[in-house]
């Protein structure tokens, strides 16, 4: 059967969260290499499937999908399994909207201050230093929250099952510890040992193996993470 699904990606960028999530969810899809070294996130043929310019996007048979947040929720109503994400009517929906959210709004936003402050406030060093002096003190608050909330029992994260909120943080650590190049000393997993644990566990299994064999990973690509090989395209 052809796959319905085709994730346009890149190597190490948010599109690696959606992997994994068809992965888990057993889907047939495609993948479609948004080749950033040749900017063509920002070409006529990409901006007419997301014309955000952003990675990933999922085309689906409703049409195609930008914002991985978007894309998870939809992946969860439509084909979602036990543990993914809480359906509609459960009563851990709302906590889990709001955690979903917060991932995507706040530490996602914080994350690329981060990594970009250039495209923020410019050229001036100093500036950009103050920037991310700031942002990684937000950074650190949303981990502290975060790390707290996977030692209560909400069913939606942190509970051996693979959920979208599990996917969605694990990834952040990974690029908390790696990017920007040279300046991740502020980073230190070991202060959030429920969250290595969460990570941890998601490293073995089946969905992370494909993630590593396709984006090029170490094996422990969250917990230890390593700069990637890709057989196709670069990363950050």
């Amino acid at each position: 059967m052809d796959p319905k699904l085709r994730l346009h990606y890149a190597p190490d960028n948010a599109s690696l969260i959606v992997r994994v999530a068809l992965e888990e969810l057993a889907l047939p899809y495609e993948t479609c290499l948004v080749d950033r070294a040749a900017d063509a996130q920002n070409s006529p043929a990409y901006l007419a499937i997301n014309p955000a310019g952003l990675i990933p996007a999922l085309e689906t048979p409703d049409g195609a999908i930008f914002e991985t947040a978007a894309i998870l929720l939809w992946l969860a109503e439509t084909h979602g399994r036990p543990g993914f994400a809480p359906p509609p009517g459960a009563h851990e929906r709302a906590a889990f909207l709001k955690w979903l959210f917060y991932l995507s709004n706040t530490m996602h936003g914080n994350l690329r201050l981060n990594f970009y402050p250039e495209k923020y406030v410019g050229a001036d060093r100093g500036a950009q230093a103050a920037l991310r002096r700031h942002v990684r003190t937000n950074l650190c608050r949303g981990y502290d929250l975060l790390e707290r909330l996977a030692r209560e029992d909400q069913g939606f994260f942190a509970a051996g099952q693979a959920s979208v909120i599990d996917l969605y943080v694990a990834a952040m650590l990974r690029w908390s510890a790696l990017y920007p190049l040279g300046d991740t000393g502020w980073f230190s997993l070991g202060r959030w040992p429920a969250l290595r644990a969460m990570a941890g566990a998601l490293e073995t299994r089946p969905s992370v193996a494909a993630l590593i064999a396709a984006e090029g990973m170490a094996a422990r690509p969250f917990t230890s993470p390593n700069y990637p090989n890709p057989p196709e395209g670069v990363a950050l």
